[in-house]
Formats: structure tokens, C-alpha cells, sequence
């Protein structure tokens, strides 16, 4: 049985089940349970505050887990990391009251700076040579210039809204940050085994993101200049329909270039574009 821990609320956690799920590793939740075995599949969830995940998989109470970058290299616990996740992206920075007029890292030279963060921030600070004063606090760290506790903050960053709130404002980002599956470095033969099943599920999931499926009716005089700007995966399927001068064509679009794409197949008098999503893609 394949152990993952995984944190128990949060935007990281909502990532990570809507993942499994996707995966068809069928999880029930339960508000009560700290370990929930998966109705479908050899694996057992460990639910877990995010700081505790890197050590319970270096120390193997779990076989895997899910956290993210900026706990993990905060912690400094010795576990592999297996896989970039590619979600709950968020970044560490410093940020300083906003009506300060700042002219670069020296203006740290001498501050307060309050975090959660202190190994990543003291060796940031290190490598620039600057010498801050470091002051550890846990929880609401944005109000710590406000209340007179710090000169600054050194704090996880999403959309910035929270330092906009506490009228402090992002100068510079010492880290960026995402998901991370990591896992402990003496893992059992079986449970590698299990967890390459996972990996490859998880692989199938994220390549399916951001890709939709195309089909398309086209003279067959214009396929060769249809399949010149598909950016398909490989070479796309062309099937025959009734009338000989007509045929079908399929492949798979980056949604990034959807609208560019389809602008040209249109001119090229491609006809009943039908696209639709893909929840699942094999390479």
C-alpha cells in the first residue's frame, strides 16, 4: 500500500484531490479520518498540516507526498523530489510599506523583516550580503509593518491582494513556487512499483491540460495545406468521407494557439470545426 501525505485544506489540498480524482484514484473524504484508504487503488491518503509533509516522507510514515516548493526547500528534510506538479504556483517575496521610495536589496540593510521563512530568506540575505534582522513569526505576517512589529515581510505571494490590503507592496521575488510530489528515499520495491502507475496517470492527466481534440471537414485539394499549420502531436488522422472530394481531419490543438489555428483553417475553407476537451492523453 502506497502512502501519500497530502495537506489537509487549503488550495494545495483542493489541487491535489481534483488530481487523484482525475487520476480515478477514488478518495471518500472524511473530515474525522487522518488516514483514508482509496476505494479503487493500492494508495492511503495521510492528511497532514503542509510544514509537517517534507519530514513524514523523509522520515518514511509516508511513501510520497504533495507540497509545496517553498515548504519543502524551507524545511530542508532529505527526500527525493519525483515530479513538478504545475499547480498551486504562488511566489516568495519581500515586500515593504508602500509609500516607502526603494532603491534596492540595501534598503534591507539594518531592517526588521518579519516570515514563516527564515532559512530561505537568511540565505537569500547571505548571498546578496545584506544583514537583516531576521524576526520568525507564524501566521498573518502581512500585518507586522503595520502594527510596528517589522520594516518588512518576507511571505508567500498569489494574486498580491493580501498586500495591497495591509498597504504593502512586492519589490522583489526571492523564489517561485509550485507543487511538488515528493518521496522518501528508502521506498519499497512494491510501492515504486505502484507509485510508477500513479506517475503514469498523473502524465496522462497533465497532458491532456490546455489541449483540445479537432475535427474538421475539408477539400481534400486543401489537406496538405491544412496539415502544414497543425501543430498536432504527430501527424493528424485523415479520414474519407461520402463525397471523394471531401474528407475528415483530426488532431489535437495547444489552446494556447487555439484561435490563431482555427483562423487559418478557416481561410483554407476548412468546415464544421468541431472541438471538444480531453480529459485524459497517452503519449
Amino acid at each position: 500500500m502506497l502512502r501519500i501525505a497530502v495537506q489537509s485544506k487549503g488550495r494545495l489540498y483542493e489541487d491535489t484531490m481534483a488530481l487523484l480524482a482525475e487520476a480515478d484514484i477514488k478518495i471518500t473524504p472524511s473530515k474525522r479520518t487522518l488516514l483514508v484508504q482509496a476505494d479503487n487503488f493500492p494508495l492511503e491518503v495521510l492528511y497532514l498540516r503542509d510544514d509537517d509533509i517534507p519530514q513524514s516522507v523523509a522520515s518514511g510514515v509516508a511513501d510520497i507526498g504533495v507540497v509545496g516548493e517553498n515548504e519543502f526547500i524551507e524545511k530542508q528534510e532529505d527526500a527525493d523530489i519525483i515530479s513538478r506538479l504545475g499547480f498551486s504556483k504562488c511566489r516568495l517575496s519581500l515586500a515593504i510599506p508602500k509609500h516607502i521610495d526603494y532603491q534596492g536589496l540595501q534598503w534591507f540593510d539594518g531592517k526588521k523583516v518579519a516570515t514563516s521563512y527564515p532559512n530561505i530568506l537568511r540565505k537569500f540575505m547571505n548571498d546578496n550580503h545584506i544583514h537583516a534582522n531576521i524576526h520568525v513569526i507564524t501566521g498573518s505576517v502581512e500585518i507586522s509593518p503595520g502594527i510596528g512589529l517589522a520594516d518588512a515581510i518576507f511571505d508567500i505571494v498569489s494574486s498580491g491582494s493580501t498586500l495591497v490590503h495591509n498597504n504593502l507592496r512586492e519589490v522583489e521575488v526571492v523564489l517561485k513556487s509550485e507543487a511538488l510530489l515528493i518521496g522518501n528515499k528508502q521506498m519499497s520495491q512494491e510501492n515504486k512499483g505502484i507509485l510508477d502507475e500513479v506517475l503514469f496517470r498523473f502524465e496522462a492527466v497533465r497532458s491532456a491540460q490546455d489541449k483540445k481534440y479537432v475535427m474538421m471537414n475539408a477539400p481534400r485539394a486543401r489537406v496538405q495545406d491544412i496539415i502544414n499549420v497543425l501543430p498536432g502531436i504527430k501527424s493528424p488522422t485523415i479520414i474519407p468521407l461520402a463525397d471523394p472530394n471531401w474528407c475528415s481531419i483530426h488532431t489535437v490543438l495547444d489552446e494556447k494557439r487555439f484561435w490563431e489555428i482555427i483562423g487559418k483553417l478557416k481561410e483554407l475553407e476548412a468546415q464544421g470545426i468541431l472541438v471538444t476537451p480531453i480529459e485524459k492523453m497517452i503519449l
